[in-house]
């Protein structure tokens, strides 16, 4: 399993413990207690720092007229949830996961929500393993890879909008559930064409759930 998943995200690791507990789920080391089983969420933590570091200084360097107003925006969609789970399917990440017997059987391995964690739990894993540079290397050949040059300061919801436009139909954003404490929320926004859901998204913020929602929507529609 090492091997293979190591091919396909084009990193050898020195510790191997590393990357398997990156593919661990919190429902499969909870199974595992007794083994001192340890699961992705604290990688995750870092990764998503290291991640919003590289994505942060990619767009940086890219992009030095642009205003940071617009930087965040773009580096949100470009980070979203639905485009690192994309990211994890393209590699075939979900593949590797060590689910719990309960999440197996729930599907866990075709949420956006766990397999987009387990992207950054691999990023903070090899910058753990190898350093910043490694992490780079990974970020920049496989989360930043299809950035499409015309539609990269085109938010998801006015990508959306002007595919809608067509219909001569107005898209909603509703919120559905707001979890967690205050210093760690997590919103869950639906997107409406009339009484129609086209898509969900979370996100830490409602107008990051919101571009994530726009672009699970965008998704689904290209897949029709």
């Amino acid at each position: 399993m090492d091997e293979k998943l190591e091919a396909k995200i084009e990193y050898r690791f020195k510790n191997r413990d590393l990357l398997k507990t990156a593919v661990t789920h919190t429902s499969y080391a909870n199974e595992h207690r007794k083994e001192g089983c340890r699961h992705n969420e604290r990688l995750e933590f870092l990764g998503d720092a290291v991640l919003e570091a590289i994505s942060s200084e990619f767009l940086f360097r890219k992009y030095p007229d642009k205003m940071e107003g617009e930087l965040s925006k773009t580096r949100a969609s470009m980070v979203c949830e639905p485009s690192l789970a994309k990211c994890a399917r393209d590699l075939g990440l979900p593949a590797y996961l060590r689910l719990g017997k309960g999440e197996e059987q729930m599907g866990g391995r075709s949420k956006d929500s766990i397999i987009s964690d387990a992207v950054e739990a691999v990023i903070g894993a090899i910058y753990l393993d190898g350093g910043f540079e490694e992490a780079k290397k990974f970020v920049m050949n496989h989360v930043l890879l299809d950035l499409h040059e015309e539609d990269l300061f085109k938010d998801e919801k006015t990508k959306l909008q002007e595919v809608i436009q067509d219909q001569k139909e107005k898209v909603t954003y509703r919120l559905i559930s707001e979890v967690g404490p205050d210093h760690d929320k997590k919103f869950t926004v639906a997107a409406y064409v009339g009484d129609e859901e086209i898509g969900v998204g979370t996100g830490r913020t409602k107008k990051a759930a919101a571009q994530a929602a726009a672009l699970m929507a965008l998704s689904a529609m290209k897949k029709e």
